[in-house]
């Protein structure tokens, strides 16, 4: 093999580590993004929760809520009927996603768990499963979600769909 060729085999395989390097950031930095719901609410940080979105992010809780923008999601945190689920003992947990990145966005899809303190039995109890299907942007502040759905996993076979694999 001449030096030239072994140059452009180097160059393509940095090329394609780079490109690989890349889609695996972006999925950690996804998933770190999810990661840090749970957490953000659960401690009441309204702000930090916002702060996950775009924005203009909607965060659509199926049939409860609809919030549109970061000041809906922050009112929602500190909101009564939040705070009192908090001050009770709850928990959120999200399900590490599936990740589909295509360029700057990409789409997922999840299951959320929500769990709830039972001070007469001591021990928590899971109220809520849900599906949760995402929409992330890649913005000069990271990856943020830019939409996320949400809705209870009741037997009804919308919820069960949103959890279909893409092209099913």
């Amino acid at each position: 093999m001449s030096e030239t060729d072994e140059l452009t085999q180097l160059r393509t395989t940095v090329e394609t580590l780079t490109a690989q390097v890349r889609a695996l950031q972006d999925q950690l930095d996804i998933m770190q993004l999810v990661a840090q719901y749970g957490p953000a609410v659960d401690s009441g940080s309204g702000e930090a929760a916002a702060g996950l979105w775009t924005d203009d992010g909607v965060f659509d809780a199926i049939p409860h809520l609809r919030m549109e923008g970061q000041d809906d999601i922050v009112g929602m945190v500190h909101g009564t009927g939040h705070q009192s689920l908090i001050h009770k003992g709850c928990g959120h947990v999200l399900t590490a996603p599936h990740i589909v990145v295509d360029g700057d966005e990409a789409t997922g899809r999840s299951h959320a768990l929500h769990l709830r303190w039972d001070a007469d039995a001591g021990r928590f109890w899971v109220f809520q499963v849900s599906a949760n299907t995402w929409r992330w942007v890649r913005t000069e502040r990271g990856w943020r979600i830019a939409e996320r759905v949400n809705a209870n996993l009741d037997g009804s076979p919308g919820p069960r769909a949103m959890l279909a694999p893409e092209g099913t």
